[in-house]
Protein backbone atom coordinates (compact mmCIF):
# COMPACT_ATOMS: atom_id res chain seq x y z
CA UNK A 1 0.00 0.00 0.00
CA UNK A 2 1.29 3.67 -1.30
CA UNK A 3 -0.92 5.91 0.16
CA UNK A 4 -4.37 6.21 2.89
CA UNK A 5 -6.58 8.76 3.83
CA UNK A 6 -4.63 10.96 6.39
CA UNK A 7 -8.06 10.80 9.08
CA UNK A 8 -7.99 6.85 8.70
CA UNK A 9 -4.13 6.99 9.37
CA UNK A 10 -4.00 9.06 12.48
CA UNK A 11 -6.81 6.63 13.90
CA UNK A 12 -5.12 3.40 12.97
CA UNK A 13 -1.93 4.77 14.36
CA UNK A 14 -4.07 6.28 17.80
CA UNK A 15 -2.89 9.21 17.41
CA UNK A 16 -7.10 10.27 17.46
CA UNK A 17 -9.48 8.24 19.27
CA UNK A 18 -11.87 7.89 16.86
CA UNK A 19 -12.01 8.02 13.22
CA UNK A 20 -14.18 10.56 13.20
CA UNK A 21 -12.40 12.72 15.69
CA UNK A 22 -9.23 12.58 13.50
CA UNK A 23 -11.74 14.05 10.08
CA UNK A 24 -13.37 17.14 12.29
CA UNK A 25 -9.99 17.59 12.79
CA UNK A 26 -9.20 17.77 9.40
CA UNK A 27 -12.33 19.66 8.42
CA UNK A 28 -11.31 21.96 11.26
CA UNK A 29 -7.83 23.14 9.66
CA UNK A 30 -5.42 21.23 12.48
CA UNK A 31 -4.07 18.86 10.54
CA UNK A 32 -1.37 19.87 7.63
CA UNK A 33 0.62 17.32 5.78
CA UNK A 34 3.77 18.72 4.30
CA UNK A 35 2.72 22.00 5.55
CA UNK A 36 -0.35 22.45 3.86
CA UNK A 37 -4.02 22.02 5.21
CA UNK A 38 -5.20 18.58 4.57
CA UNK A 39 -8.88 17.37 3.99
CA UNK A 40 -9.75 13.99 5.49
CA UNK A 41 -8.79 12.51 2.08
CA UNK A 42 -5.69 13.99 1.55
CA UNK A 43 -2.95 11.39 1.03
CA UNK A 44 -0.20 10.42 3.40
CA UNK A 45 2.88 8.59 1.97
CA UNK A 46 6.00 7.31 4.19
CA UNK A 47 7.73 10.54 4.64
CA UNK A 48 5.44 12.86 4.65
CA UNK A 49 5.37 14.81 7.96
CA UNK A 50 1.99 15.08 9.47
CA UNK A 51 1.45 18.41 11.87
CA UNK A 52 -1.75 17.21 13.95
CA UNK A 53 -3.58 19.28 17.07
CA UNK A 54 -6.11 16.69 18.13
CA UNK A 55 -7.62 16.48 21.84
CA UNK A 56 -5.57 19.83 22.92
CA UNK A 57 -2.51 18.72 22.32
CA UNK A 58 -0.04 19.21 19.03
CA UNK A 59 1.65 16.25 17.35
CA UNK A 60 4.55 16.80 14.77
CA UNK A 61 5.02 13.25 13.09
CA UNK A 62 6.87 11.61 9.77
CA UNK A 63 4.97 8.62 8.33
CA UNK A 64 7.67 6.01 8.39
CA UNK A 65 4.72 3.06 7.84
CA UNK A 66 1.57 3.53 5.73
CA UNK A 67 -1.40 1.45 7.45
CA UNK A 68 -5.39 2.10 7.36
CA UNK A 69 -6.06 -0.29 9.84
CA UNK A 70 -6.16 0.18 13.96
CA UNK A 71 -3.56 -1.96 15.31
CA UNK A 72 -2.40 -2.38 18.64
CA UNK A 73 -0.12 0.56 20.71
CA UNK A 74 3.65 -1.25 19.75
CA UNK A 75 2.96 -2.02 16.06
CA UNK A 76 1.59 1.43 15.72
CA UNK A 77 4.34 3.12 17.43
CA UNK A 78 6.56 1.85 14.55
CA UNK A 79 4.23 3.28 12.05
CA UNK A 80 5.75 7.28 12.71
CA UNK A 81 8.80 9.08 14.21
CA UNK A 82 7.60 11.37 16.57
CA UNK A 83 9.39 14.61 16.06
CA UNK A 84 7.11 16.78 18.72
CA UNK A 85 9.20 19.28 20.66
CA UNK A 86 8.85 18.57 25.10
CA UNK A 87 6.57 21.00 26.36
CA UNK A 88 8.68 22.88 29.21
CA UNK A 89 7.14 22.38 32.36
CA UNK A 90 5.57 25.73 33.91
CA UNK A 91 5.87 27.22 37.46
CA UNK A 92 3.56 24.83 39.79
CA UNK A 93 0.77 27.47 40.55
CA UNK A 94 0.03 27.93 44.08
CA UNK A 95 -3.39 27.40 45.46
CA UNK A 96 -4.50 28.52 49.07
CA UNK A 97 -6.37 25.56 50.87
CA UNK A 98 -8.67 26.19 54.26
CA UNK A 99 -9.35 22.99 56.01
CA UNK A 100 -13.24 22.53 54.97
CA UNK A 101 -15.53 23.99 57.62
CA UNK A 102 -12.91 25.87 58.65
CA UNK A 103 -15.43 28.97 58.54
CA UNK A 104 -14.64 32.37 57.49
CA UNK A 105 -11.07 33.77 57.18
CA UNK A 106 -9.50 35.58 59.88
CA UNK A 107 -8.13 39.11 58.99
CA UNK A 108 -4.81 36.95 59.34
CA UNK A 109 -5.86 34.38 56.55
CA UNK A 110 -6.97 37.60 54.18
CA UNK A 111 -3.65 39.29 54.34
CA UNK A 112 -1.93 36.00 53.61
CA UNK A 113 -4.27 35.63 50.67
CA UNK A 114 -3.18 39.06 49.72
CA UNK A 115 0.20 38.00 49.93
CA UNK A 116 -0.60 35.64 47.17
CA UNK A 117 -2.54 37.67 44.89
CA UNK A 118 -5.46 35.40 46.10
CA UNK A 119 -7.89 38.40 47.62
CA UNK A 120 -12.07 38.97 46.63
CA UNK A 121 -10.77 41.14 43.99
CA UNK A 122 -8.27 39.57 41.87
CA UNK A 123 -10.36 36.57 41.41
Amino acid sequence: MDTTRVDRWLWSVRLAKTRADAATACRGGHVRVNGRPAKPAAPVRVGDRVRARVHDRNRIVEVSRVIDKRVGAPIAQECYVDHTPVEPAGPTPVFARRERGAGRPTKRDRRMLDQLGLSRGNQ
